[in-house]
C-alpha cells in the first residue's frame, strides 16, 4: 500500500513538474499560481518518497548481495538500517500526506481578553498581545491593529503565500495562564491569572453572506485617548448581527467608513468560524470552545515564572525557555503542535 502511496506521489509530482514549464500554464495566471502552490504543497512528500525509492533499493540490493555472497557483516548491517528507514518514512510519508484544514492558507484576526485575575490579567492579556505580534513579524507576517483598550486586543495576522496564518496560529486559541508575582504584590505570593485568545480564520465576503438587513448599526461618541477629531465626531460605530446575537465596536480610527469596515471584517470572521463550528463539531472550532470561560482550571498552556517554564497541556510538552517564548519564539510548540494535528487525523481518517 505505500508503494502505491509513493507511485501516486512520484506520478502527481511529475506532472507538476511539466505544468510549470508549459508555456501554456506559465501565460495563464490563474493556472501557473494554482500549480505553483501544489507543487510547493507536494514537495516535501515528494523528497520523502524518493528518500523512501533510495532506502528501498539499498534493502533489495543487499538482499541480493546476501542470497549471493553468503553473510556478510556490512551488508546485513545495511539491510537492517535500510529496513529501518523504510519503516519511519513509511510513518512519515503517511503524516505529510494528512489532507491540511482547508483555511491553512487563510490569513487570521486575533481577539484576546483578560480572563480571571483582575489587573494582573488584564496586564497578562498585553504580554501575550506582544508575544503573538512578535512571533507573527518573526515569520514575515504582517500584523495589522484593528481595536487596542481597556486590556483587550484585536488584530489581524496577514501571511505572505504559499504561507497561511491560520496553519501557524489556530494552536494559539484557548484560555493561557500565567503564574507570577505581580507587580503590585508587595508580600512576593504568587498569583495565577488567564487570558483568553481567540483565532479566527478571515473570511471574504463571498464566503459569508451577511443580510444588510440583518444588522443594527450604531454610530456613537469615541472615548478614551485619540486625535482632535477621535472624541468630538461620531466615529465610533457599534455592529449588532441580530440573528446571532454577536456585537463588534471599533472606535480607534477617526473616520467613521474605517471602524465600520474593520468592525465588518471581524464580524464576518465570527459568522464564519460559527458556521464551521456547526458543519464540523468534532473539530471544536468553535470560539467558545476556544476561549471557554477564562478560568484558571481552564487552559492550553501555563507560563511560570518561577521555574521559567511553558507548559502546553495538548500535548504535554514542557519547555524550559520562557524568556525565549515571549519574546515570539514559538517555533518548537507550534511544530510540535502541527505534527501531534496530522497523527489525529491520520488516526481519524484510519478509523473512519
Amino acid at each position: 500500500m505505500i508503494d502505491d502511496l509513493v507511485s501516486q506521489i512520484e506520478a502527481r509530482f511529475g506532472g507538476l513538474q511539466e505544468e510549470l514549464s508549459d508555456p501554456e500554464v506559465i501565460g495563464d495566471r490563474a493556472r501557473f499560481t494554482a500549480a505553483s502552490r501544489a507543487y510547493r504543497e507536494l514537495e516535501p512528500a515528494a523528497r520523502l518518497a524518493a528518500e523512501y525509492r533510495r532506502a528501498a533499493d539499498d534493502a533489495e540490493g543487499a538482499r541480493e548481495l546476501l542470497a549471493e555472497d553468503g553473510d556478510d557483516p556490512e551488508l546485513r548491517a545495511l539491510l537492517e538500517s535500510s529496513r529501518a528507514r523504510l519503516e519511519e518514512l513509511e510513518d512519515e510519508i503517511r503524516l505529510v500526506m494528512v489532507e491540511r484544514d482547508p483555511n491553512d492558507d487563510k490569513n487570521v484576526i486575533v481577539e484576546i481578553r483578560p480572563g480571571a485575575g483582575g489587573d494582573e490579567a488584564g496586564l497578562w492579556a498585553g504580554d501575550l498581545y506582544r508575544m503573538l505580534t512578535r512571533y507573527a513579524e518573526r515569520l514575515g507576517f504582517q500584523t495589522e491593529p484593528l481595536s487596542i483598550g481597556d486590556g483587550t486586543y484585536t488584530f489581524a495576522i496577514k501571511a505572505r503565500p504559499p504561507d497561511g496564518a491560520y496553519s501557524v496560529f489556530k494552536f494559539e486559541g484557548g484560555t493561557h495562564r500565567v503564574q507570577r508575582v505581580p507587580e503590585t504584590e508587595s508580600q512576593g505570593r504568587i498569583h495565577t491569572s488567564t487570558a483568553t485568545v481567540a483565532v479566527l480564520p478571515e473570511a471574504e465576503d463571498v464566503e459569508v453572506e451577511i443580510d444588510p438587513n440583518d444588522l443594527q448599526i450604531d454610530v456613537y461618541r469615541s472615548s478614551g485617548p485619540g486625535g482632535q477629531s477621535v472624541n468630538t465626531t461620531d466615529s465610533a460605530v457599534r455592529i449588532t448581527h441580530k440573528p446571532s446575537g454577536i456585537v463588534v465596536s471599533m472606535q480607534d480610527e477617526k473616520s467613521q467608513l474605517q471602524n465600520r469596515e474593520r468592525a465588518m471584517r471581524v464580524l464576518r470572521a465570527r459568522l464564519y468560524e460559527r458556521a464551521l463550528a456547526e458543519q464540523q463539531a468534532e473539530v471544536a472550532a468553535s470560539r467558545a470552545a476556544q476561549v471557554g470561560t477564562g478560568e484558571r482550571a481552564e487552559k492550553i498552556r501555563t507560563y511560570n515564572y518561577g521555574e521559567r517554564r511553558v507548559k502546553d497541556h495538548r500535548i504535554n510538552l514542557l519547555v524550559h525557555n520562557l524568556d525565549a517564548i515571549l519574546m515570539g519564539e514559538l517555533d518548537e510548540l507550534t511544530a510540535a503542535l502541527q505534527d501531534d494535528e496530522k497523527r489525529r487525523r491520520l488516526e481519524e481518517k484510519a478509523v473512519a
